[in-house]
């Protein structure tokens, strides 16, 4: 028995392993495909991009993992039934329960694994890809001078190469805008050729130029504006060193992303959406009594009560209001009513306003327990798949990556469109937490319990000539 579950568990490994890292690449190509315009043409080092793709992998974990559960278990046990290695283990009295004893309890261990990476990794793997690709985002584009074209990349300077030669450092019909003081083009530097290469350190550009003159505008003299005075430099050669920190990559403290949701473990969820709730509570009861003194005369103690305008207090209030407002002359009294309807729409308009707050308040706080709930969502959904993909493959006897990854595809596609579909309804209200995150979860569970007893059971769902007699007989009591 101990030979039959080392034989179980290394058939299962292999594909387990080798379906993950396939999984995880195409993630990471769409990932690629995605953000390619954020990180060509910016100069970025290379182990800046593989920390970047490391990162941003480790955050696709959530979704390759339960993948790569069902298709290994599916191409596990289809191999098996196709080569008759199921129906080996039955002549020899071992049933499909007792074969699957190992890999179910290896799918325990994954489960319990992909709730601790979800709980203590993920969210470190998420501070880390969340804050380097900001930064590489707000990277500039590498310093690259065409010809015939304003670059405007270094900041306070324009500059234009008429041409360059084939080394791409000789230069020639340059023109240099000086705008550093923020005053406009009070400073141009014109040359016939020069040379541009970067320092040893690489952290300036060197302009070296030829034959050329530099103009200037004086503004720093009385009566400049009425008398424009203008200084003219001609030079042999000058030497003009730009700095190229602000092409370098700035990377931004991590604490300042640290609070996101998506970056806290179960406990700081814990904490956090306590402290959301209860500021929630406090600034809506601290509203309602701040309402209440001001609009004293609008508050309502019974709100269950609804006050309709039939005869009786239609009568009641002309008696009252009509002889009050009489008192008044005209045109007091269309001020009286502008005064009283501007106070309405205000009154309005701060009730509005306060329940936007509530609302987006509320929406941060579902977006914690919608992060809560995923990380026991992900353990229970590669838990889930085994027990559909097991038997599923045990039931259609086909291995290889053709007909299990079709099926494959198709039950994950509809896990995971339900899933997405849930959390949205979520996160803007129209279904709670628990019912919107456990949904799709709820609808392949039944399946996984059916496909698997009807596994262990030695149902024939694929035997056609069963199918035939069962609408055979569903046709003649149909008749009859």
């Amino acid at each position: 028995m101990k030979k039959l579950n080392i034989y179980m568990l290394k058939s299962y490994l292999g594909p387990f392993v080798f379906t993950f890292f396939v999984a995880l690449f195409i993630l990471l190509l769409q990932f690629l495909w995605k953000y390619i315009d954020d990180l060509v043409g910016k100069g970025l080092e290379w182990y800046i991009i593989a920390k970047l793709m490391f990162y941003a992998s480790s955050t696709f974990v959530p979704l390759a993992l339960p993948l790569a559960v069902l298709l290994s278990s599916l191409m596990t046990f289809g191999n098996m039934g196709e080569h008759y290695e199921l129906v080996a283990m039955k002549a020899a009295g071992i049933s499909l329960r007792k074969a699957m004893k190992p890999l179910i309890v290896l799918s325990v261990i994954i489960s319990i694994a992909a709730f601790l990476f979800s709980n203590y990794v993920l969210p470190v793997a998420n501070l880390k890809f969340g804050s380097l690709l900001y930064d590489v985002r707000q990277q500039k584009l590498a310093f690259n001078i065409s010809e015939g074209i304003y670059y405007h990349g270094l900041e306070g300077f324009v500059i234009r190469v008429g041409k360059k030669a084939k080394d791409n450092k000789t230069i020639y019909d340059v023109k240099i805008y000086n705008h550093s003081k923020n005053q406009g083009n009070l400073m141009v530097t014109t040359a016939e050729s020069g040379t541009m290469q970067l320092s040893p350190n690489k952290k300036n550009l060197i302009f070296t130029l030829y034959n050329g003159y530099r103009y200037n505008e004086i503004i720093n003299v009385a009566r400049y504006r009425i008398n424009r005075p203008f200084e003219s430099l001609k030079f042999n050669k000058q030497i003009l060193n730009f700095d190229l920190s602000q092409f370098q990559l700035n990377r931004t403290n991590e604490d300042l992303f640290k609070s996101h949701y998506s970056m806290l473990n179960i406990r700081q969820l814990n904490n956090s959406i306590d402290s959301l709730s209860s500021k929630h509570l406090i600034r809506k009861n601290r509203y309602l009594k701040k309402f209440i003194d001001k609009y004293s005369y609008l508050a309502i103690n019974d709100t269950s009560r609804i006050f309709t305008l039939d005869s009786a207090n239609q009568q009641a209030f002309d008696t009252i209001l009509i002889p009050v407002i009489d008192n008044f002359k005209l045109e007091d009294k269309a001020d009286i009513i502008e005064i009283a309807q501007r106070g309405a729409r205000a009154a309005k308009k701060n009730i509005i306003d306060f329940n936007s707050e509530l609302e987006k308040r509320q929406q941060i706080i579902t977006k914690h327990e919608v992060v809560w709930h995923q990380k026991f969502k992900l353990s229970i959904a590669c838990l889930i798949f085994f027990f559909i993909g097991a038997p599923l493959g045990a039931i259609i006897r086909k291995g290889g990556l053709g007909l299990p990854v079709v099926v494959s595809v198709i039950f994950f596609v509809l896990y995971h469109v339900v899933s997405m579909m849930g959390e949205k309804a979520v996160k803007t209200g129209e279904w709670n937490v628990e019912f919107g995150l456990w949904l799709s979860t709820l609808i392949v569970l039944p399946l996984g319990l059916f496909l698997t007893y009807k596994a262990t059971t030695d149902a024939q769902l694929m035997d056609t000539e069963s199918w035939n007699k069962f609408f055979k007989k569903f046709k003649s009591k149909k008749s009859s």
